[in-house]
This record gives C-alpha cells, sequence and structure tokens, in this order.
C-alpha cells in the first residue's frame, strides 16, 4: 500500500475499530435496527401526515414482525393475545405477523370469537358513557365525537369487531400515545403503533374472523409500567384482567373461528 493511499484509508480505518489491550475490537452500532426505524418512519402521503415513531425504547419483540405459528387457527384469522401484549395475522405454512399491542381496560373485558364489521380511516373517536362519568373534565368536551387526527386515540385505522350483528364495542386501532405499547393501561381496547395499524388494516378484509385470549401463559416478563405512566393512570400496578363477559370456554379448549367447535388447546408458548 503506497504512504498516500495509508493516509487517505487511515481516518475510515480507525473510526470503524478501536483498540484494546493490543488488539483491536469492532464497535458495535447503538440504537435500533435501521430495518425497523424505517418501518416506523413517517408516512407523509396519509390524510394527516404520520411523522415517525420513536421506538428507541422498546422492546424489539413489540415491533412488526413473521414468526412462527403452531397453533389451529386458519390463516387470514387475527389472534389477540392480551396476556403477552401481541396480535397475530396467522398465515400459511405455519407462520403469522406478529404485532405488539397495548391493552385497555376494554380490551381485558372480552374473550371469544367476532369478525371486523367495519374498517375505517380516520375515524373519530367517542368516548363512552363510562369514560365521561368517571373524568368528565377530560372526556365530556368530547361527548359529541372528536375530529380525527394526530391527537384522536383512535390514530389513523380502526377495527370495529361485531358478534353477529351486534357490536361488541371491541375495537382495534392505533395509538397518540406509542409509549403504550406492551403495557396494559386504563382505557381504550386494542391499540397498536399507527404504522403497524395501517399495514395491518391493508391485509385483512371485512368479516375476518378475530379471536380474542385471555390469561395465556407467559412468554416474557411483563413489561413494567414507567413510573411517570403509573401517576398518569393512577396506579402503581399494571390492571388485573377483569372476569371475561362473554361465553367462558373450559380450559382445556379454546375458541376456534368456528365458535360451535372448540378445538384442542396449544400452550401459547413458542407461538
Amino acid at each position: 500500500m503506497s504512504r498516500r493511499l495509508f493516509m487517505v484509508s487511515m481516518p475510515a480505518f480507525l473510526a470503524a475499530c478501536s483498540t484494546t489491550g493490543g488488539g483491536l475490537e469492532s464497535i458495535a452500532p447503538t440504537g435500533p435496527d435501521p430495518y425497523y426505524v424505517a418501518m416506523y418512519g413517517p408516512q407523509p402521503q396519509e390524510q394527516f401526515p404520520l411523522p415517525a415513531t420513536d421506538i428507541s425504547k422498546v422492546d424489539e419483540r413489540f415491533f412488526r414482525q413473521q414468526v412462527d405459528y403452531h397453533r389451529y387457527e386458519t390463516p387470514g384469522t387475527l389472534v389477540v393475545d392480551t396476556a403477552n401484549r401481541f396480535l397475530y395475522l396467522v398465515q400459511e405454512n405455519g407462520k403469522a405477523m406478529r404485532y405488539g399491542i397495548g391493552v385497555g381496560k376494554a380490551g381485558l373485558e372480552f374473550e371469544g370469537t367476532a369478525r371486523v364489521a367495519r374498517k375505517a380511516e380516520w375515524p373519530r373517536w367517542t368516548p363512552t358513557p363510562a369514560m365521561i362519568a368517571r373524568e368528565p373534565d377530560r372526556y365530556g368536551q368530547y361527548a359529541g365525537g372528536m375530529e380525527p387526527g394526530l391527537t384522536n386515540p383512535l390514530g389513523p385505522r380502526a377495527l370495529y369487531l361485531f358478534q353477529g350483528n351486534q357490536d361488541t364495542l371491541y375495537r382495534i386501532h392505533g395509538t397518540s400515545e406509542p409509549w403504550s405499547i406492551g403495557l396494559a393501561v386504563s382505557s381504550g381496547c386494542i391499540r397498536l403503533f399507527n404504522q403497524d395499524i395501517i399495514d395491518l388494516y391493508n391485509r385483512i378484509a371485512l368479516d375476518t374472523v378475530v379471536v380474542v385470549l385471555q390469561n395465556e401463559p407467559l412468554m416474557y416478563p411483563q413489561k413494567e409500567v414507567p413510573e411517570w405512566v403509573a401517576r398518569q393512570i393512577g396506579t402503581g400496578q399494571q390492571p388485573a384482567a377483569p372476569q371475561p363477559v362473554a361465553e367462558a370456554y373450559p380450559a382445556e379448549t379454546y375458541p376456534s373461528a368456528d365458535p360451535g367447535a372448540p378445538q384442542p388447546r396449544r400452550p401459547a408458548i413458542g407461538i
């Protein structure tokens, strides 16, 4: 190597390595994988242009990713595992697209099988009478509905779940609070990162079957509520799941896509 070439190459060489005890050691990059940074980047083409989501403090398991899937639901089914904070879109060949979710109080009050009866882009949001009664100063102003936008709690997309022609009041939607992904919080149903709910919305059709599971075996330790979030929702503990209000299934079965034909249940570990 000529002296001139060596001197030109030296800064780049030193930037990529550091010396430790006389040896050369590569410096590992810090921060989220650029693949995920791009996945949760801005979406300026939206009706309300979406900024990038800050994922720097999010556990990688909650990022959208394809995983192995070993349960019995047919491809095209949505499976909501509230305990582990995951939503699965079942795919062919033993695979599923997995999304991290945040679970609100309403998300812990339903278990069973439903269908996506309505899909909405940039929906309006109306708090429930119970929410208004509990926090009138906060929610009373939205009794007639909140206009869509970046601060709307439903985010850019919402899926509305029905059983037959009856609205379950169960929603799968985006969120204006990305910090809540992986947590159980005080209000709402099932929330995804805004980029993830757009991705899911584009993948499914009306009448998609949705299976909601409560109290599945834990695959990972529960994500702890940050102290400042605990103060905001008024508790230092994550809310415990109340008893399901829908039809209960025996412990040895789980609700399949056909509500009349429960099938043998497999543990959630490894899905």
